[in-house]
């Protein structure tokens, strides 16, 4: 495998534009078409990792999804290749995050940066108002249980209704989410995602987070690279994108991401690829 293989320069002009297309997935070609579509591996990365549609297959409840051995081994190495430079940047709680890579415990970005952990293990957490949060769980459970298929997730200070398994209820639901969220004040925003509509603290998101990582100790100095594949994660190909680090898409949609890779498998042998570069034998 050429896994310094040379990378088509993506778009630099700073506008958002379709992500560099993935010519052939690992179902589909070989490992090398892997490395060849996204940017020449180099040794000074800090990785920003969304874990949903990123390194795990999106699932029809969160609860379903679950992270197996070989993902656990793969992030170790990882973090051993690239001096503990790696972070998990997701829409789920940290407490949640943990839950599944346990035992294990990575720094990490939860609840789309309403909550973070630094490398140290130190936690911080947005300040809510939690008579207004109150309100809108009331909210929610009741248009959760007039919407069959409709999964309300409490994650502590942001709030989503899933409607995965039913989506003909996708514009009922994201029409009273914006009258509740207009209702609560400045205090929180209205996220949109995959099949998910969430109410979360205002002025937090994956690009704030991986901001204050880059700031901090091992991932200081160095460049950063965030692969995410929703609409949460536009913030932190933003910022990386700012910052002349490496944003990459996963999966189909438009995004100002500037490479791609096709799905959770891509993602896995693209860091195999890395680890296998840089990682002490």
């Amino acid at each position: 495998m050429r896994a310094d293989a040379a990378a088509a320069e993506p778009d630099r002009a700073g506008q958002c534009s379709p992500a560099a297309e993935l010519h052939a997935s690992p179902q589909q070609g070989s490992a090398g078409s892997v490395v060849d579509c996204v940017p020449a591996l180099r040794a000074d990365w800090a990785f920003f990792l969304d874990i949903d549609g990123t390194l795990l297959d999106i699932a029809h409840r969160p609860q379903d999804v679950s992270v197996d051995s070989e993902l656990r081994a793969l992030l170790l190495r990882l973090a051993a290749a690239s001096a503990d430079a790696v972070a998990l940047i997701s829409g789920r709680s940290i407490a949640d995050i943990d839950r599944l890579f346990a035992p294990l415990r990575f720094a990490a970005a939860g609840q789309h940066g309403a909550e973070r952990r630094d490398h140290c293990g130190q936690t911080r957490r947005s300040v809510v108002p939690e008579e207004c949060l109150a309100e809108a769980r009331a909210r929610l459970e009741e248009l959760a249980a007039s919407c069959p298929g409709v999964l309300l997730e409490d994650k502590g200070s942001s709030l989503a209704l899933h409607y995965r398994m039913a989506p003909q209820h996708g514009e009922q639901l994201r029409q009273s989410l914006r009258e509740i969220v207009a209702a609560l004040g400045d205090e929180f925003d209205l996220q949109e995602g995959k099949m998910v509509l969430e109410i979360k603290p205002s002025g937090r998101n994956k690009g704030a987070a991986i901001a204050e990582f880059l700031q901090e100790k091992p991932f200081r100095g160095k460049t950063p690279v965030f692969l995410g594949d929703d609409l949460t994660d536009e913030f932190g190909f933003e910022l990386v994108n700012r910052l002349g680090g490496h944003s990459i898409k996963i999966g189909v949609g438009a995004s100002c991401a500037a490479w791609r890779l096709a799905d959770a498998a891509a993602v896995r042998t693209w860091l195999h690829a890395y680890c296998a570069r840089f990682a002490a034998s």
